[in-house]
């Protein structure tokens, strides 16, 4: 199992890709949550097996259709305290 906290930055917010995210989770029986920052970038935790993160951050790397991601950056300093993770759950959490 590994934890992953990263930030998603370009086009995404407001073209769905919380939504899209929530989802490709859910596929791969992910745990965590996502958020949008008031930075115009997207913050996700996620837990599950190595592999499985892994093809997780592959797919958001690529991003949904109508999302554009300029890069993928670890969270070392979240802009607020994260939401904790539910197990066998991945929501939508309130933006920061």
């Amino acid at each position: 199992m590994i934890t992953q906290h990263i930030k998603i930055v370009g086009r995404v917010q407001g073209v769905g890709y919380r939504r899209w995210v929530a989802d490709m989770a859910d596929s791969l029986h992910l745990s965590g949550w996502v958020r949008n920052v008031s930075d115009g970038s997207v913050e996700i935790m996620v837990k599950g097996a190595n592999e499985t993160v892994f093809a997780f951050m592959a797919a958001c790397r690529k991003g949904s259709a109508f999302s554009h991601i300029l890069s993928i950056q670890p969270v070392i300093l979240p802009t607020a305290a994260p939401a904790p993770i539910e197990e066998g759950k991945f929501k939508i959490v309130a933006s920061v």
